[in-house]
């Protein structure tokens, strides 16, 4: 812990950064059980493949668990407290949005170099824990939908940016040697980060789910 106490390279950063990063689950990294620090190294190219890959298979899932609802099935809210279908998606398209900025403008700009992490485990934690909606989380302001977007056009401009993020990861250099602190105790790299992106629209695809699954959502 002393070594990244010591590295604070966030903390003069924009406090909404800050927030986003929160909105993952509150979870204690040291579950992963690290046994010792692994180097870094380079991007694969297999991990900018899986990478790639899930960045498709997630936009997949909002897109098709969206198919063909009705604007009564769009505007369901299971209780006072709980998101439509329309209120995720919007939040979907807020959050590519800010992650995006945040990862280029902030975490790709941080020093690199950082070797001493086990990169790998990180990864694990992220595919597995971030999708895990056992643990439920509550949205940063900037997130919160305010209905700026008709459920449509939300949609469209989460598949836009879920675009510019895969065009990203294509040909970014250098995403394992930019790394920032994380909410999970331990410092993630900009690759981290995008796996965030996608593991984060899995997370609310299931959620859409719920909805759908409850029993009034409308029939039509």
């Amino acid at each position: 812990m002393t070594q990244i106490e010591g590295r604070q390279i966030m903390k003069s950063e924009r406090v909404q950064s800050n927030e986003v990063r929160r909105m993952a689950l509150p979870l204690v990294f040291a579950a992963l059980c690290l046994s010792g620090a692994v180097s870094a190294g380079s991007l694969t190219p297999q991990d900018r493949q899986h990478g790639l890959d899930y960045l498709m298979q997630t936009r997949d899932g909002v897109v098709e668990t969206t198919r063909g609802l009705s604007e009564a099935q769009w505007k369901f809210k299971p209780g006072p407290d709980r998101w439509s279908v329309a209120e995720i998606v919007e939040h979907l398209a807020l959050a590519e949005d800010f992650l995006f900025l945040d990862i280029t403008e902030n975490v790709l700009k941080a020093q690199a170099g950082r070797s001493d992490r086990d990169h790998k485990g990180i990864d694990r934690m992220i595919l597995s824990v971030i999708p895990d909606r056992t643990t439920k989380a509550t949205a940063p302001e900037p997130l919160v939908p305010k209905g700026q977007w008709a459920p449509a056009a939300a949609l469209g401009h989460f598949v836009e940016s879920r675009a510019r993020t895969s065009e990203f990861l294509k040909s970014a250099p250098d995403l394992r040697e930019h790394v920032v602190d994380s909410p999970f105790g331990q410092p993630m790299d900009a690759y981290q980060w995008l796996l965030l992106v996608a593991a984060h629209s899995e997370r609310h695809t299931k959620q859409i789910l719920e909805v759908k699954g409850d029993p009034s959502f409308p029939k039509h």
